[in-house]
């Protein structure tokens, strides 16, 4: 990155690549011209060479320094002058060749220095390399860049292309963190062209990324905006009445296509739709309105669908589905548009699906506070009540997908760059506007999740994904004076069967996703039960999970997120481009030392995944290139809310995780640091994770502590400072505290065992408040005191979180001399709020009493100012509950209600040490691991539309209750593949990537021992790469089978299943590839208890 003297930019002249960079503040030390001559004399000649001046380079300037860059062919250096603009381009060796250009500076006028010179590399392409320098407005400037020169470029796609014709315009979605690095070209013809390239007229300017890196597809979309049907709009040359102007200057007042119910069928196909829509309510593009069920449901034969529109530069969305259910969105493009592009409106829209969608270029609109940036937030106030002014978090929520019901489906859709996010889930507590009363309150919030299936989210300047929040459902009043339809954040998603909080809980399912280059992060998603699987996370930071609300308060008892097979990449092989990279995004070296963009500013610590909240699990993934740099330090594969006051749900987990080339596996961060602040916040400290099978620290059962959790630790504790970590081994779970009267206080809580080393909990509430809460996690079956910086709470409530039935801590709540209580123990049904099983607890004779008691006693040491309770968990949490805070019979508790006479300071720890002290004594055992899983079956590569293979395998044996004797069918789409009465293995080798067959064999292992031989080499050498194994059991095939059995097993099979008795069946769906999709499937029922059956849908590769 450019900064302020004399930089330097060298080029390789065989490949055009950028092969160092340097930056010499020259203004304000005559060391940087030493440090710049010293630079010039190391580099080769031959090298292509480019300079330029950024802000001011004179000052200090030595003589040596302008005769080294003199001698590259500089004429001008020795006369440099304060703030003059300078540009050069030469090669080192050859002074003819050297270009330059200076301008004097001049407060007003804004000519730029340039230079630029064409090369050619060793393949013959050519290219430019090009410097401007120069002031405006009071700001520097100096770009440098490196540019292909071509006047046609032939680009190769996935897909076979043929019925796109010269003339014919496209659009290059962005692949890097700006949106506006997406192009559009016209196709020229081009004979010598494949069925899947075409010729562009030009040559992009900006590097469209078209490979899978890291095992993460990040092939950028290419849509075609040309249809043989158009309709526009006549427009004015600029924006003109009461239409937005003060934000627009474009005339915004196009035409508008509004489908209403009642029609006799509607199906929109191949149509080019553009200078459409509105900045008024209602007029959009294409508009379904108030259409009802427009599928079988509503008595349609052919329901409702648009299919391959073509929605560019419009006014006001793309697709808008408005009071309509069931209606089919594909193979659309929604290009350049202002507000929500495929917008679900009112919250009632259902079973709609989204097939193969591309939307890109979503910018803000004026209509809803959710269209809005910050200007039009805070500028458009006629919906608000009074004086009031609109913040900021009630708006800038612009998504291409906007999705205000989860029951839809959303499949192989592209949002391919927002001005803010992706995709976004977004639950209206009730439906609004006309839809108004269509279904009952919380009915969206509480649906399971329609089909969500092979998405991809990149170039948002925000985040890929949300699932979150609500809008507003009332008008603006006094009571809350923002506007109707405004963002609010206390809508939860959690879905349960039939849409009704007491019935059983559904998992959201995420199956396949991928997002890269987004902003901010790459996504956050609130629930309930939420799985999101088969995902690919790269070059953006903190894929995030939250719970779905206050743990002790209503909500799904047992619920939890988990991300499965996913792959996380820190910096891939997609480096973005130089020039027009977007707000807070940097161009500086990666970890490699070559040049990429790195968002938000190019120091923030990147983390693959974000642990928060919790129950949550990792499981399956693959961490890949997450590096520290000096610029970046904090950079690691698992990390933790930064300056996180909630609770941390103590069993979050992580099972088979991979990591390659990591350098923090995971990082709590160190106190002080810029991004990670003073780590004294609860949740900070109460960071953990689960560590089931040791794949991340290498001990199985390990607990990962920050290293300042004190409360958690014990002799057996292993260290990890590169982490500001610990790994212990015990039994832990959390205590849910709400302090009351005051409830201003911190907590001090201090483990008998370490009674020099207490930590101060300052609680949720980060403001004056009458309540508060912590949250501290424990080992169990220990003891600890509570003190405060202040006077006791005269209201305590403590429930014990996640403790199994028979775990107990014993705690000793400091309190002035004099103090009585009235003690309880209750238990709160988390759903309804019922409280029952009210029972008093006694005084104790002594503390023996308490510690061995059953938990309704206490007892007060008057001599220290300590009440003395145990905190018992009679119940377990099993089953549906098994990950929840609570017990199955609801959350036990234990209510202390203090009467005190005196507002002394409440810390006792000098009376309480060491009277109460304890020698720390180990834990459980460290079990040492492998450190490292297997991670995720890569690459992340789901199946389009119509891209599945049809399979089904029915190999019966001899014994086999439902049959009189074998057989050993397959069947791939419908088409039969028989063993034709063989006795062996009947064999059919499918490709991956389009689906057709390319052999059918069938191996008589029973009758020949060359048959075995045959077969391994089959499977070895003659199945080509990338192909799919379908193997059933005919008969016999034991006698001479043995190293085709090897064989098979590296497409998929596995002992002992493999080892398949005489006459029984046996089923495989394998891979012969580099990785191991996750449909690989092996059946092998014991002998006489078949057959081994698979009916499956595999999804192809391309």
């Amino acid at each position: 990155m450019a900064e302020r003297g004399i930089n330097v930019l060298v080029v390789d002249p065989a490949t055009a690549a950028q092969v160092d960079f340097g930056s010499f503040d020259t203004y304000v030390d005559r060391a940087e011209s030493d440090r710049l001559v010293d630079f010039l004399g190391k580099i080769p000649d031959g090298s292509i060479v480019s300079m330029g001046v950024l802000a001011e380079g004179s000052e200090k300037l030595t003589a040596a320094a302008k005769n080294a860059i003199a001698a590259f062919g500089s004429s001008v250096i020795s006369t440099l002058g304060y703030r003059q603009y300078w540009a050069f381009v030469a090669i080192k060796g050859d002074p003819t060749s050297a270009v330059e250009n200076t301008v004097m500076y001049s407060a007003t006028e804004n000519t730029p220095a340039t230079a630029d010179k064409v090369f050619t590399t060793t393949d013959g392409i050519e290219f430019k390399v090009s410097t401007a320098s120069w002031w405006a407005n009071g700001d520097k400037h100096l770009e440098m860049f490196v540019d292909a020169v071509a006047p046609e470029t032939v680009i190769s796609l996935k897909d076979d292309v043929t019925s796109w014709q010269p003339g014919d315009t496209i659009v290059l979605a962005s692949t890097d963190y700006n949106m506006e690095q997406a192009e559009e070209f016209q196709l020229v013809p081009c004979p010598e062209c494949s069925a899947d390239q075409v010729k562009i007229a030009g040559k992009p300017k900006y590097t469209h990324f078209g490979e899978i890196s890291g095992g993460v597809d990040m092939r950028g979309e290419v849509g075609l905006l040309t249809r043989n049907v158009v309709i526009t709009s006549e427009t004015e040359d600029g924006c003109y009445g009461n239409h937005f102007c003060q934000y627009f200057d474009y005339d915004t007042f196009g035409g508008h296509l509004k489908v209403m119910g009642g029609y006799t069928d509607v199906h929109l196909s191949g149509v080019e739709l553009t200078r459409m829509g509105q900045q008024v309510l209602g007029s959009y593009p294409v508009h379904f309105h108030m259409a009802g069920d427009v599928d079988e449901l509503g008595g349609y034969d052919r329901p409702a669908y648009l299919d391959g529109l073509s929605i560019h530069h419009c006014f006001s969305r793309c697709v808008t589905i408005h009071g309509t259910h069931g209606l089919l969105v594909k193979d659309t493009v929604g290009y350049d548009t202002l507000g929500h592009c495929y917008f679900l409106e009112d919250g009632a829209e259902q079973r709609n699906t989204l097939d193969h969608n591309l939307g890109l270029v979503t910018r803000p609109g004026a209509l809803l506070p959710t269209d809005r940036d910050s200007e039009m937030c805070r500028g458009i106030r006629t919906g608000v009540y009074g004086d009031y002014i609109p913040q900021n978090s009630e708006c800038l929520s612009v998504s291409t997908f906007w999705i205000a019901h989860p029951n839809n489906n959303l499949i192989n859709n592209a949002a391919a760059g927002s001005a803010r996010f992706g995709i976004w889930y977004m639950f209206h507590h009730e439906p609004t506007g006309l839809s108004m009363g269509m279904l009952p309150p919380g009915q969206a919030e509480h649906a399971p999740l329609g089909k969500f299936y092979n998405n991809r989210a990149h170039s948002n300047s925000n985040q890929g994904l949300m699932v979150d929040n609500g809008v507003k459902t009332t008008p603006a009043s006094a009571r809350n004076p923002a506007e109707f339809l405004s963002k609010i954040t206390d809508i939860k998603y959690h879905p349960h069967v039939d849409s009704d909080p007491r019935m059983p809980r559904v998992p959201a399912v995420f199956d396949g996703f991928i997002t890269y280059k987004n902003g901010f992060a790459a996504g956050w998603l609130r629930g309930g039960d939420i799985v999101l699987k088969n995902c690919a996370v790269a070059d953006t930071t903190d894929l995030t999970f939250a719970s779905e609300g206050y743990p002790m308060g209503s909500g799904d008892e047992g619920a939890r997120q988990v991300v499965s097979n996913c792959v996380f990449v820190g910096e891939s092989d997609n480096l973005g481009n130089c020039r027009d990279r977007g707000q807070y995004v940097s161009w500086a070296p990666g970890a490699d030392g070559r040049f990429r963009t790195l968002s938000r500013g190019g120091r923030y610590p990147y983390r693959g995944f974000e642990i928060y909240d919790g129950p949550m699990a990792i499981e399956n993934c693959t961490f890949r290139n997450y590096h520290v740099t000096s610029a970046r330090p904090g950079v690691s594969a698992i990390g933790f809310q930064l300056e996180n006051q909630f609770q941390m749900a103590v069993n979050n987990a992580v099972i088979n995780a991979k990591f390659e080339e990591v350098d923090l596996r995971v990082n709590f961060g160190a106190p002080g640091d810029r991004f990670f602040g003073p780590m004294d916040r609860e949740g900070d400290k109460m960071g953990s994770f689960h560590d089931v099978d040791g794949s991340v620290t290498g001990y199985v059962g390990g607990h990962v502590f920050y290293i300042g959790n004190h409360l958690a630790k014990n002799p057996g504790c292993v260290e990890r400072p590169d982490w500001n970590a610990m790994i212990c081994n015990d039994n832990y779970a959390m205590l849910f505290m709400q302090v009351e009267k005051p409830g201003t206080n911190s907590m001090i809580l201090t483990r008998d065992e370490y009674p020099d080393l207490p930590v101060t909990l300052e609680g949720l509430s980060q403001s004056p408040s009458a309540k508060q809460q912590h949250n501290p996690v424990v080992t169990v079956d220990k003891s600890y005191t509570v003190h405060w910086d202040g006077r006791a709470p005269e209201e305590i409530r403590i429930y014990p979180a996640h403790f199994n039935k028979d775990n107990w801590v014993r705690l000793g709540f400091c309190y002035p001399p004099g103090t009585t209580f009235y003690v309880t123990y209750i238990i709160k049904n988390r759903v309804t709020g019922v409280q029952s099983n009210w029972q008093r607890i006694s005084a104790a004779a002594d503390l023996a009493e308490v510690d061995n008691g059953d938990g309704f006693n206490f007892y007060w040491d008057d001599s220290t100012g300590l009440l003395f309770l145990k905190v018992l968990a009679h119940y377990d949490h099993t089953g549906e509950k098994e990950y929840s805070y609570c017990s199955n019979m609801g959350c036990e508790s234990i209510f202390i209600k203090a009467t005190m006479i005196s507002d002394d300071v409440s810390d006792c720890m000098s009376s309480a040490y060491p009277k109460y002290g304890l020698s720390p004594s180990l834990g459980l055992p460290m079990m040492l691991s492998q450190p490292q899983g297997s991670g995720a079956k890569e690459p992340i590569l789901l199946g389009e539309n119509g891209a599945f293979l049809d399979v089904s395998i029915v190999s019966r044996g001899y014994t086999d209750f439902d049959h009189p004797g074998p057989s050993a069918a397959i069947t791939v789409n419908g088409v039969p593949y028989t063993s034709n009465g063989n006795w062996g293995f009947n064999v059919v080798i499918v490709d991956a990537n389009n689906g057709s067959v390319t052999a059918h064999s069938i191996f008589m292992t029973n009758r020949d021992p060359a048959e075995d031989a045959a077969f391994a080499n089959f499977l070895r050498n003659d199945v080509p790469k990338n192909s799919i194994v379908l193997v059933s059991v005919f008969g016999s095939h034991q006698r001479y089978a043995q190293d085709c059995l090897l064989a098979l097993m590296e497409v998929g099979a596995e002992e002992p299943g493999i080892q398949i008795p005489g006459k029984a069946s046996y089923a495989l769906v394998g891979f012969k590839g580099g990785y191991g999709p996750n449909w690989i499937r092996q059946v092998a029922p014991p002998k006489g208890n078949g057959p081994a059956v698979v009916q499956t849908r595999i999804p192809l590769l391309y």
